[in-house]
């Protein structure tokens, strides 16, 4: 890890805009750990060691990433790219967030449905899978300690499970009865709902930064209408003209313009971070449309654990499957499907995040330290916790009882499992280290049967 940089009295200079995309791209590829992870690594980068931006202007703008649907930590790279190099530099900065990960993700997928039954590599999977479950009761762990501090937090969380689990309620409808009872939870007994954000202040003087908590807010960062209409009416018209193209050349009940207009809505949905709404794109992707099976869906979360980026890329994994499964320009073009399906689904899945940003900073930027989202945001992240646990117990169904329950139960992949988990819980060990382990581990037990 790089040292930080000294205190001083002077700040550093401001970065050009090819010194910032190198950063963009070289974070691009290390940003592993998921949004905490990645949060805290541009912390250490930005705010501590290159001092780009100062620590109240950083925790500003990520509460205002914490409150959209959307991959957090991508959206707060966009900003503060936004923020140094306007319109470009927020475009570059987000893009390079995700399209690493693409990449590396359009390669594994291309290899899993070509090898995927290998011995070799079935033996891997299985030992990634029941890791995978366990880093998504980590997760619940993680957030549920940080979030649930008292009995209505706690309440929440549990009638959010019940909901999903038992009710089969849908997801949006979940968080929205989350936001309102945070929103009257606030008024009514505010102390409880004071929790949240989290992501801490170290509150120590680090020496003046290039934005610093007093620079003036630069002239394209001030809000005007006509920049958000404008803004407004360009981001539209993207998503139009892509779901608009598709619905022309393909057709509206096209594998292609669903897909489109399917993870537009889950890019929708996404408070929480993606544990949240891979119920939902469960629901649709495998339950209604079937691009892909339950085995499927679980594998493409293990891969998209071991890649950099956030974790809602698992969409293009989606995509890269259900283009290949659905053969849609044909059996001898395979690989091409896959492809054109994971740029398809990447893309409708991050232009709300980019709209976002360009539509809201700006007000952001002229608002500092009056917003007042805490409490429905509190609300939601302790349902998002019960929402999480959800997805863990279904996860856990189908690695230790592929077959039902009437089949027989995976003992090598329970253990493998609690391991994993005590490796998360207990020793804190890093995500990236757990799977190889279990891959590791899946690969010999395959090997020993």
């Amino acid at each position: 890890m790089t040292d930080h940089a000294p205190h001083t009295d002077t700040a550093p200079v401001a970065p050009t805009f090819w010194q910032a995309f190198v950063y963009w791209l070289r974070l691009g590829f290390l940003s592993f750990g998921g949004p905490a992870g990645q949060i805290a690594l541009m912390h250490e980068d930005l705010v501590e060691r290159r001092r780009w931006i100062s620590e109240r202007r950083y925790l500003h703008a990520l509460n205002y990433c914490m409150v959209l649907p959307g991959p957090e930590a991508q959206q707060l790279a966009t900003y503060i790219g936004w923020l140094m190099h306007r319109g470009w530099g927020g475009i570059v900065a987000g893009g390079l967030f995700v399209l690493p990960s693409l990449l590396i993700l359009i390669a594994l997928s291309w290899i899993y449905m070509a090898w995927g039954h290998v011995p070799a590599v079935a033996g891997v999977l299985y030992g990634i899978k029941p890791a995978v479950t366990a880093i998504v009761v980590s997760a619940a762990v993680r957030i549920g300690s940080r979030t649930l501090k008292n009995g209505w937090l706690w309440g929440i969380a549990v009638a959010a499970f019940v909901a999903i689990f038992a009710l089969e309620l849908p997801f949006p409808l979940i968080v929205v009865a989350a936001g309102l009872i945070g929103h009257v939870g606030g008024r009514v007994a505010p102390q409880k709902f004071a929790v949240g954000g989290g992501h801490g202040s170290s509150g120590r003087s680090r020496g003046p930064a290039v934005i610093d908590d007093d620079t003036p807010t630069p002239e394209h960062a001030r809000f005007r209408w006509d920049r958000f209409l404008r803004a407004l009416l360009f981001g539209l018209g993207l998503w139009a003209l892509g779901i608009g193209g598709l619905t022309l050349a393909l057709g509206w009940d096209a594998v292609l313009t669903r897909m489109a207009w399917f993870f537009t809505k889950a890019a929708l949905l996404t408070f929480g971070g993606a544990y949240a709404v891979l119920p939902y794109v469960y629901q649709g992707a495998v339950e209604h449309f079937q691009w892909l099976s339950a085995p499927q869906m679980i594998d493409g979360l293990a891969l998209g654990e071991t890649t950099p980026g956030p974790l809602i890329m698992v969409v293009s994994y989606v995509g890269f499957v259900g283009g290949w499964s659905q053969a849609l320009f044909g059996p001898q073009a395979l690989p091409q499907a896959g492809i054109v399906a994971a740029c398809v689904v990447t893309f409708f899945t991050f232009l709300p995040s980019f709209l976002f940003i360009f539509l809201g900073a700006p007000f952001i930027e002229s608002t500092h330290g009056k917003l007042k989202f805490t409490a429905p945001l509190t609300g939601i992240t302790a349902a998002v916790v019960g929402v999480i646990v959800n997805l863990a117990v279904f996860f856990a169904f189908h690695v230790l009882w592929p077959r039902g329950f009437a089949g027989s139960f995976e003992w090598a992949g329970a253990v493998i499992g609690a391991a994993a988990a005590l490796a998360l819980l207990r020793f804190r060990t890093g995500v990236i280290p757990v799977v190889l382990a279990s891959g590791v581990a899946g690969l010999v037990w395959q090997l020993i049967g």
